[in-house]
């Protein structure tokens, strides 16, 4: 899979863009604050409809395009994708439109999404495009909140299982409305057994959710720790990944509620139990935590509730790691997303890396180096150019950044998009 073509209207410092892009490594380069790392936001935004950068979509619309002159702005990003194989290539488009009025903080956007010209759901826009994104600020996974793990976790499978990301969906909105009927209840207004409609229906979508991530918690250790210890650190450190769900077995066998700050691994019973098992440990625990849900208004068990650690030789990075020992982590965490999804998906994804390369040692820069020659399609930022190779420069197609404008970074052929 890789990208033909990306185009943008008014997004972020581009007014209009028309790129053609080629297989294999592409090198974006220039001073900062020059539009390198908005290309990257873009192609992530078309595949996963999420900023790695922007709280609300009003933020990705260009500056001069976002007047108040303008009734109805509209910022359009569009990819042609090439899958593998003898497969029509895929367009893909999503539109911000504003809406009239607007807010008290400025104007509101809504979004369309066309699929070969074809309006369709958000949802329907995952899967056509799958990436990889590496940012320097992923070094933060390791000691972020777990919501921003959760998060990580939940983009990863939306990308290549439509099924999860309904699932999480669905799961969000009852999961809204049962902690609003708990804070009304709170407040002696309702009757107790009304949750129990809401009951059912997150501890089936939970339950979903939980052996999806385990599952994908599990492959990803797998090839994760053979990356970090064979190639990433010579042998000297093991990585592991620990999922930690609320919901474990206690010391007698039956389910109940982990403590926040325990360490858990779900292979010794996630893996071995079905969905209905999982159902029924969710439902027990459940009608156990009862009072204190309806003391403090708000659903204390669920996998919103879950998270995910990183331990180096038995160690919890977030607590213990340097940022060395984390950058590792996560560097070695997205090279075995890059193979986990391409098994997933029968395609390798869009590698995209952000000035990644300029914090890391020799060693792990030629490790990775070699990773990106291997890629169908990598898409790398970087301010200094000289901190790659000469023979990976000149297999790279290297477009120089400056002012939202593109040339290619050859004398003999210096062209603007």
């Amino acid at each position: 899979m890789r990208l033909t073509n990306l185009a943008l209207t008014n997004f972020r410092n581009y007014v209009r863009l028309d790129l053609p892009l080629p297989a294999g490594p592409v090198l974006l380069h220039g001073a900062n604050a020059q539009g390198k790392t908005t290309l990257l936001e873009a192609i992530y935004y078309l595949a996963t409809s999420k900023s790695p950068h922007a709280s609300s979509d009003r933020q990705l619309i260009n500056w001069y395009a976002n007047g108040p002159e303008n009734l109805v702005t509209v910022g359009r990003l569009t990819a042609v994708v090439q899958p593998a194989g003898d497969v029509r290539p895929r367009q893909l488009e999503i539109r911000l439109i504003q809406e009239p009025g607007g807010r008290r903080n400025g104007p509101s956007f809504r979004r369309e999404v066309l699929v070969n010209g074809v309006k369709v759901r958000l949802m329907d826009l995952l899967g056509n495009l799958n990436v990889v994104l590496f940012l320097p600020e992923d070094v933060a996974l390791v000691s972020a909140p777990p919501s921003e793990r959760r998060r990580y976790l939940d983009i990863t499978l939306c990308q290549v299982d439509r099924r999860y990301c309904r699932t999480l969906s669905q799961y969000n909105k009852v999961l809204s409305q049962r902690n609003a009927l708990l804070r009304a209840l709170q407040e002696r207004r309702g009757r107790p057994d009304e949750l129990e409609p809401w009951n059912q229906k997150l501890v089936e979508l939970g339950a979903i959710i939980l052996l999806r991530r385990a599952a994908l918690i599990t492959e990803l250790e797998r090839r994760a720790g053979q990356i970090h210890f064979r190639d990433l650190t010579a042998g000297a450190e093991s990585l592991r990944l620990l999922y930690r769900p609320r919901l474990q077995p206690n010391r007698n066998g039956r389910p109940s509620l982990l403590p926040p700050d325990a360490l858990a691994d779900p292979a010794g019973w996630l893996l071995e139990s079905s969905a209905t098992q999982v159902v029924e440990a969710l439902q027990e625990v459940v009608r156990a935590i009862r009072p204190q849900e309806l003391q403090r208004g708000v659903t204390l068990l669920g996998p919103h509730r879950d998270d995910l650690r990183f331990l180096v030789n038995g160690r919890d990075l977030g607590d213990y790691g340097s940022r060395g020992q984390q950058r590792t982590a996560v560097l070695a965490l997205k090279l075995a997303e890059m193979g986990w999804m391409e098994t997933q998906s029968g395609e390798q994804p869009v590698l995209l890396l952000d000035e990644v390369l300029a914090e890391l040692d020799h060693n792990r820069r030629a490790y990775l180096l070699q990773c990106i020659g291997a890629a169908e399609q990598a898409i790398l930022t970087a301010t200094d150019p000289t901190m790659f190779t000469g023979s990976f420069l000149a297999r790279a197609t290297r477009l120089e950044v400056a002012g939202g404008q593109i040339t290619v970074a050859r004398p003999e052929n210096n062209f603007a998009f």
